[in-house]
């Protein structure tokens, strides 16, 4: 840490930290500093498929959140995992491959008046990176395949991209394995009206499937092997911190009232070490780490800061608010005469049956991502579009962490993928050691809880179907003798849990939006019409409203295009 001069600095090497030191650093002439909290992914759980279960939980790996009691959730509280290693949560995750609806982009460009952010622009940076089983085509890129970004670019950004011949990088694979109670499912599916689909990711995601994953050849793929390992690691002007906290922002404020950020402070576990940007400082630690570290810093809500002791630099309001997430709300029902997870692993024979299949072929339940099918429908037929999410798994327990049960079951998790529930991410200490308050304020909503209800109806309906029939599935949770609007709203704040999608807490919005915290270039708002200078945000707690299905891929889009902001800025202003 001799030499603590760069160009760009981003902290946290997550999911959108390692594509843009990827993209940043591929412009030899600038020196890129990635800093990440945890350690590198030498852990050989972040490898296997199946790893998450013992890397959820465990400090080595995650940052061992929880969330504050929340009276929609009958006063309690989850566990809220957040990657704490290199790759962050793409390290940890269910490594599924999702987009959203196109539709969720154009609101975003409604939302912030750049139609830069609708589904059309945003489509080429997702295929940028992508390098997908099928090959590219008008909706998917393929490594190989010159991306059109690229090739219709003109800038000096674009023309190094083309000489380091980037993109490609991230690997989306079919599943390796099936079961019969899945495709039993499905077809029950199709049978209750849901269409069958072959890809999720078109713009419309309404239907039923296996879902698409990152992995390679049985391995995750995580963005630290997609974006750093070969590529940054052999570059002079990268250099990487791990084990290393960013502490605060530095901001400096000018005569003229202006703020600039001018770099950030790092305690490296033995001391406090500063780093200084010339061009800009991008913040790339998540929906929960973003707004911490504004708020340590003196950027967030005035009165919370002043209460604390942290005098504000720059009033945000909106700095940890707008929380959104999914909730999911997990139906297990008994099944006879085909075989499960549950009974497969629960003997010596079948763990070692497993063992083996992946040791020879990469494939079975060690490669399994957390869940495999995968369904978009409506709550109830009034819904405009597809507003519930099913992530079926052939396998039960009473919760994450726990055994799997003794009998034969299988398990239907059902989300609202656009709840209008939200909550906050809050400092409730100066000391930057100290994790943040969470509450997600799940189900405070009259609307989420009627979703709720009607989706645990979708899912009876779905379960009685004549495809399921042969396995004479019998509800074990929540129970047939829940039936009333109350009594399941009441349920799903029971049995409902965290699909790990936390976004929104330093959104995007119009500079007249008064909580909005950047504006559509991601550049941090101060508050004043202006911007803070040397400052952008590039992670999920950015996105105005939750996108319909899992997040990490949208997230590595919106590092795909925060690169070129950066490096288009660069060029312009020197």
């Amino acid at each position: 840490m001799s030499d603590t001069q760069f160009d760009y600095i981003i902290v946290g090497a997550g999911t959108a930290g390692c594509l843009l030191a990827n993209r940043l650093s591929a412009d030899a002439s600038k020196r890129v500093l990635l800093i990440e909290a945890g350690r590198k992914d030498d852990y050989h759980w972040v490898h296997i498929p199946v790893g998450y279960l013992y890397c959820i939980g465990n400090p080595r790996t995650d940052w061992l959140y929880h969330t504050e009691p929340a009276d929609g959730l009958n006063g309690r509280s989850l566990r809220y995992p957040r990657g704490k290693v290199l790759g962050g949560c793409s390290s940890i995750n269910g490594m599924i491959y999702m987009r959203g609806q196109s539709r969720d982009y154009d609101q975003w460009a409604q939302i912030t008046g750049d139609d830069r952010w609708n589904w059309q622009h945003c489509l080429p940076y997702f295929k940028l990176h992508e390098d997908h089983h099928a090959g590219a085509d008008e909706l998917h890129g393929a490594k190989g395949t010159p991306a059109e970004v690229l090739q219709q670019g003109m800038t000096a950004y674009h023309q190094t991209l083309r000489h380091r011949q980037a993109g490609g990088e991230w690997r989306i694979e079919k599943q390796r394995l099936r079961w019969d109670i899945l495709d039993a499912f499905a077809q029950a599916a199709v049978q209750a009206g849901i269409p069958a689909t072959a890809d999720f990711n078109r713009g419309s995601n309404e239907g039923v499937g296996y879902f698409e994953v990152n992995q390679k050849s049985g391995w995750r793929w995580n963005t630290a092997k997609a974006f750093l390992r070969p590529t940054c690691y052999g570059r002079p002007n990268f250099e990487m911190w791990t084990h290393a906290q960013v502490s605060r922002l530095l901001l400096e404020t000018r005569a003229d009232g202006h703020v600039r950020c001018t770099g950030v402070e790092t305690f490296n576990g033995h001391q406090m070490v500063q780093a200084h940007a010339k061009h800009a400082v991008v913040l790339c630690a998540g929906a929960i780490g973003t707004p911490q570290l504004l708020q340590l810093s003196g950027i967030g809500a005035a009165p919370m800061l002043q209460r604390l002791g942290i005098p504000p630099v720059v009033a945000l309001p909106g700095v940890g608010a707008n929380l959104q997430d999914h909730l999911q709300i997990r139906a297990v029902f008994k099944v006879k005469g085909v075989k499960t997870l549950n009974t497969l692993a629960n003997s010596w024979w079948g763990k070692a049956a497993i063992g083996l299949e992946y040791l020879l072929h990469r494939s079975g339940p060690m490669s399994m991502a957390p869940s495999q099918l995968g369904a978009f429908t409506r709550s109830d037929p009034s819904q405009a579009w597809p507003n519930i999410e099913y992530h079926v798994q052939p396998l039960s327990l009473d919760a994450f962490g726990e055994p799997l049960h003794r009998f034969p079951a299988f398990t239907a998790s059902v989300c609202n993928l656009n709840p209008s529930s939200r909550g906050t991410v809050n400092i409730h200490s100066p000391d930057f050691k100290q994790a943040p308050l969470i509450a997600p304020n799940y189900l405070s909503t009259e609307d989420d809880r009627r979703v709720a209800a009607d989706s645990l109806r979708v899912t009876r309906r779905i379960a009685a179907q004549p495809a399921l029939a042969a396995y004479a599935p019998e509800e074990w949770k929540p129970g047939t003798q829940f039936q009333t609007d109350d009594e399941l709203a009441r349920l799903a704040g029971d049995i409902g849990t965290t699909i790990f999608h936390p976004v929104g807490t330093a959104r995007m919005g119009r500079s007249d939006d008064p909580m909005a915290v950047v504006d559509s270039e991601l550049r941090v708002l101060d508050g004043r019409g202006g911007v803070v200078a040397g400052l952008r945000i590039a992670d999920a707690s950015v996105m105005p409203v939750i996108t319909s299905g899992n997040t990490n891929s949208p997230v590595l889009m919106m590092a795909e295009r925060a690169a070129e902001l950066l490096a288009v800025d660069a060029a312009e202003f020197g």
